[in-house]
């Protein structure tokens, strides 16, 4: 990866437009101003919403776990969404549970092997953890340190801290200093090698289960995830598709979705659809996050299925770039 060495000469008091208001804008937007940055918001929409990719996320801050298909900074840059996070809204600091079928235990010693700071735990200890899937499991992997967050609460908290400061969303781009490019997937006018990955989720009650903790599934296709978010509702999600796709799911991935959660505890047979959700993540040919600055205007993506979790150490380089010349480690702004 090429790293300029070129710094920016500014002051505190520069005034920095930030283009788009999903997770990263938000993060961006809200860094710059706590250091004392003029900001100006500007999106088509005026607040988070369903037109957001964001609006679809999981929530999940787990480094640990996503290191199992990720590369290192993943792990280490993700670390601080935790703290960074717990200033925003209450995080559920109850780690991860990952489990496995009988027919998949390999999957649970290969995650093991690709993973660090998790705990083997047999079926008592499974049961400890969450009861209601008291005899179901045998062997699971527990990271303790693991969080979630509900994306939307946070995605509102965000919006709200901002306006707190003055800081409204607005449709026309101002005159600035500099501008800082946080569109998703809608900057592959500019990115040439930004590619979209559709992923599809579901949300559900069932008010039978009582999850307290995020639980990974290992499937032979769809890595699984359930996310509580309390009074029996679920985040059901999430598969990975290579289309820019973002308005339907599939009959596959329903029904994988759904026999999935049932294969994890057949109360989830019974269990109530509220919504369904679909949309693109953008991503890099590496899926890793990219910074890049074309004049004036610093580019922010690739963030992939990773929004929530490296968000917070995008924006505090973003931050640390623009006041102090520091060239984040993700910079590649002489990439072809």
């Amino acid at each position: 990866m090429v790293r300029s060495t070129t710094s920016i000469e500014c002051g505190p008091l520069m005034q920095v437009n930030v283009i788009g208001a999903g997770v990263v804008g938000l993060c961006v937007a809200t860094e710059l101003a706590r250091r004392g940055m003029g900001v100006a918001l500007v999106d088509r929409e005026p607040a988070p919403g369903p037109h957001s990719c964001s609006w679809w996320a999981g929530g999940m801050l787990a480094p640990w776990c996503e290191r199992e298909s990720a590369e290192e900074p993943v792990l280490r840059l993700g670390m601080e969404a935790l703290d960074w996070w717990s200033q925003i809204v209450p995080v559920a600091r109850t780690g991860t549970l990952v489990l496995a079928l009988d027919r998949d235990r390999k999957k649970l010693d290969q995650f093991a092997r690709r993973t660090s700071g998790f705990e083997v735990v047999d079926g008592d200890a499974v049961t400890a953890l969450e009861p209601d899937l008291a005899g179901r499991f045998d062997r699971g992997l527990y990271f303790a340190r693991e969080a979630h967050i509900a994306p939307r609460d946070a995605l509102a908290a965000l919006h709200e801290g901002l306006a707190a400061r003055g800081i409204v969303v607005r449709d026309r781009v101002p005159a600035s200093e500099y501008s800082v490019d946080c569109r998703g997937l809608a900057a592959a006018d500019t990115l040439k090698d930004l590619r979209g990955v559709k992923g599809e989720m579901l949300l559900i009650r069932c008010p039978d289960m009582n999850l307290t903790r995020t639980v990974r599934l290992l499937h032979p296709r769809i890595p699984l995830y359930i996310v509580p978010r309390g009074d029996g509702v679920y985040m059901v999600g999430a598969t990975m598709i290579e289309s820019g796709e973002r308005d339907r799911i599939t009959a596959r991935s329903l029904l994988e979705m759904l026999s999935a959660a049932y294969a994890l505890h057949p109360a989830f047979a019974e269990a109530e659809i509220l919504e369904i959700g679909v949309d693109a993540r953008p991503a890099f040919p590496d899926n890793l996050p990219r910074i890049r600055r074309d004049g004036t205007t610093i580019r922010v993506n690739g963030l992939y299925r990773h929004g929530f979790l490296l968000s917070p150490s995008l924006a505090r380089m973003i931050a640390d770039f623009l006041l102090n010349g520091t060239i984040p480690e993700v910079m590649d702004e002489n990439r072809p």
